[in-house]
């Protein structure tokens, strides 16, 4: 890691597109996201706990954990980021504007290059297995074991439920349409491993991915997916959510035409890193409930 986890906690930030993004999206989980922010600060709204002293030692107990690379806390943040690393020149470039304004899209369709259905479904099946296998890696378990972490779906919630809301509206229906699950699911199964292999995100995180080859792992990609449909349909037909219905929520800090859908959806992935944004929030909250419980 090149940065500890304190400073990553610190260095979070409090608005911009990420932020606004999420807070458009709390109609799907209403209030189960605060954006938490500052290492000292997390300890405080984890714990409760005010006395300084005892916020020193759950601090320094937690960095001691995250730096045991024994321990799975290291790689679970790498995957977060890892799934994210998109380039962010359009959203420096888009918070130019000031905080608060309505961007308007049109100004960079231009440098926008809307992705195509396949790739955006491994990119989208790329997060599902990172999402698990940082689970896994968190708790200590196997990272194979779909079966806990579907399970474990039931109890998502904060930053977890908000970071999985999120990749549903904007990494599942605004791209790929009401049907992205089956669609995605049908193009894992016809994929072969040479096409994954293409892919960039694939590349860096395949040796974290479960399967003695490629095949292997694009295996694991589809059953991670299809493990994860339930849950995400459950969560679909409980909001009642569509593309419009995610876009409309969205119109409030984003402005666009209805013809250029596919334009937005590549806008928010160049310019959001909601996946390692609540991802650190939830790697930090963890360390943290394990420091108080050790201590």
């Amino acid at each position: 890691m090149s940065k500890p986890i304190f400073e990553l906690v610190d260095e979070l930030p409090t608005s911009g597109l990420t932020v606004s993004m999420l807070n458009a999206l709390d109609f799907i989980v209403p209030g189960e996201w605060q954006n938490t922010v500052g290492f000292v600060n997390t300890i405080k709204t984890v714990t409760g706990e005010d006395d300084e002293d005892l916020i020193q030692q759950i601090g320094e107990r937690a960095i001691y954990l995250f730096n045991d690379k024994s321990q799975g806390y290291q790689t679970a943040l790498w995957l977060y980021q890892t799934v994210d690393s998109a380039d962010y020149a359009l959203g420096a470039a888009a918070l130019a504007n000031k905080v608060g304004d309505t961007i308007p899209l049109l100004g960079f369709l231009n440098n926008l290059t809307p992705k195509p259905d396949k790739a955006q479904t491994i990119d989208l099946s790329l997060k599902v297995v990172a999402e698990l296998v940082a689970f896994c890696q968190i708790n200590g378990i196997p990272g194979d074991s779909i079966g806990d972490f579907v399970s474990a779906l039931g109890e998502y919630s904060g930053e977890s439920i908000i970071r999985m809301a999120a990749l549903i509206s904007v990494d599942g229906l605004i791209p790929l349409g009401p049907d992205f699950i089956e669609k995605s699911l049908s193009m894992i199964s016809n994929m072969n491993p040479g096409e994954l292999e293409g892919n960039s995100t694939f590349r860096t995180m395949q040796d974290a991915i479960p399967g003695d080859n490629t095949g292997g792992k694009l295996d694991f990609i589809g059953n991670s997916l299809d493990g994860v449909k339930g849950w995400m349909n459950g969560m679909i037909a409980a909001n009642a959510l569509t593309a419009e219905k995610v876009l409309n929520h969205l119109s409030g800090f984003l402005e666009f035409t209805d013809d250029k859908l596919d334009y937005v959806a590549a806008f928010i992935d160049v310019s959001t890193n909601y996946y390692e944004h609540t991802g650190t929030q939830t790697l930090a909250k963890r360390l943290i409930e394990r420091a108080i419980a050790e201590i």
